[in-house]
């Protein structure tokens, strides 16, 4: 399908690149050496409109699309990969499935707060024993007077110590069809039983909060089951594919960083009397990230057309997410190399960039997973 930016996409991307230069730019290093949450750049992008993006007027958000949305998330995620994913996780797993999914009440409710960024949201899926299989999930929803109570742990939370709302999976009914006996939940900060545990110390997006959630009876009343008992998965794995383009944006955010650092770099390091950029190990590495750098541009910009237009997209989500992700961490390590000994000190933003890049590949949908959705799509 064509694709093509119109003006409004294009304002977008200058707003956000604004933001990103004003505010993470000087930051980003500062907040992941102390793995410090940015709180202050969350409330301005909040004021920025960026934590509302695809939720309609009506409910206090832009109304915009994926497409703006992607556009946003490679300005942010070429300054500060913790602030993009949790830009991400909020408009896509939080706002995305309640905007979809949620009856007007739960829209009434919610959705003004999370686009105002009055609450954060945290997206409650993955089990320490439940994270590629998703339907072997453990946490249990009893049926009660008047709503559920939900048992269990989740692992590896993003935003989960920062967050105001919690979108929790859980089994409905233990003996029904696997897959089709899970419902998903909305769940205050405040609501009891519900506690963040240990928050984890990580190889990079060090700027993102990421714990395990533990409930112990946590009382949710039926107003806040999204959908009908067991919805959970099927509307987890759609929401899945807006995340998976969220993250394919952040890969070509970070490894766009890892082209502009490595063409400044080039140009300025001599070595042998000439600036290495005139080398042609260094120029044809410089050469092959600028292509895949559009490659992957492009993978996420039709997923995010085609979800914006309403037509399948689990299969181009994968596409995008798969090589974006890849070739981010190619990129990284190539920057790396260019920087050579500097490049492994913390003097240059590369080694950050590095680090950031691996999770790319693990998160919202591991790499083989990807491959195990193109091919099942190729295969019928």
């Amino acid at each position: 399908m064509q694709i093509q930016l119109t003006e409004e996409h294009e304002m977008i991307r200058d707003s956000a690149r604004e933001f990103a230069e004003r505010t993470l730019k000087p930051n980003a290093a500062t907040w992941d050496r102390e793995e410090r949450f940015p709180a202050e750049a969350i409330r301005e992008a909040a004021e920025n409109g960026f934590l509302g993006l695809t939720v309609p007027e009506e409910y206090g958000g832009a109304g915009l699309g994926n497409l703006h949305a992607v556009v946003l998330l490679e300005e942010v995620n070429r300054w500060c990969a913790g602030t993009g994913v949790t830009l991400s996780v909020h408009n896509s797993l939080i706002c995305g499935p309640i905007v979809k999914y949620g009856s007007e009440d739960q829209k009434q409710r919610w959705l003004p707060r999370l686009a105002s960024g009055e609450l954060l949201g945290a997206y409650c899926l993955t089990e320490p024993l439940a994270g590629s299989d998703a339907a072997s999930i453990r946490t249990r929803a009893e049926r009660v007077d008047g709503g559920w109570r939900l048992s269990g742990t989740k692992a590896w939370i993003t935003s989960a110590p920062d967050a105001g709302l919690f979108v929790v999976y859980a089994v409905t009914d233990p003996d029904g069809p696997r897959g089709r006996n899970i419902g998903a939940f909305l769940v205050p900060a405040g609501a009891g039983g519900l506690r963040v545990g240990k928050k984890e110390e990580k190889l990079g997006i060090r700027a993102s909060s990421t714990a395990e959630v533990v409930l112990e009876d946590v009382f949710v009343p039926d107003q806040d089951l999204l959908g009908e008992p067991g919805d959970g998965f099927k509307i987890a794995l759609e929401t899945l594919d807006g995340g998976r383009i969220g993250i394919a944006a952040q890969a070509v955010g970070i490894h766009r960083a890892c082209l502009e650092d490595s063409i400044l770099y080039a140009n300025q390091r001599e070595q042998f009397g000439v600036t290495i950029g005139r080398f042609q190990a260094v120029a044809w590495k410089l050469a092959d990230m600028a292509t895949e750098l559009e490659a992957a541009r492009l993978l996420v910009y039709r997923a995010a057309a085609l979800r914006d237009a309403g037509r399948p997209c689990s299969k181009e989500a994968a596409m995008a997410k798969l090589f974006a992700s890849r070739a981010c961490n190619k990129a990284a390590q190539d920057a790396v190399q260019i920087h050579g000994g500097a490049g492994y000190t913390t003097e240059f933003a590369v080694e950050r960039y590095y680090r950031d890049a691996r999770i790319t590949e693990i998160y919202e949908g591991a790499t083989d997973i990807q491959r195990l959705v193109i091919s099942r799509h190729l295969l019928g």
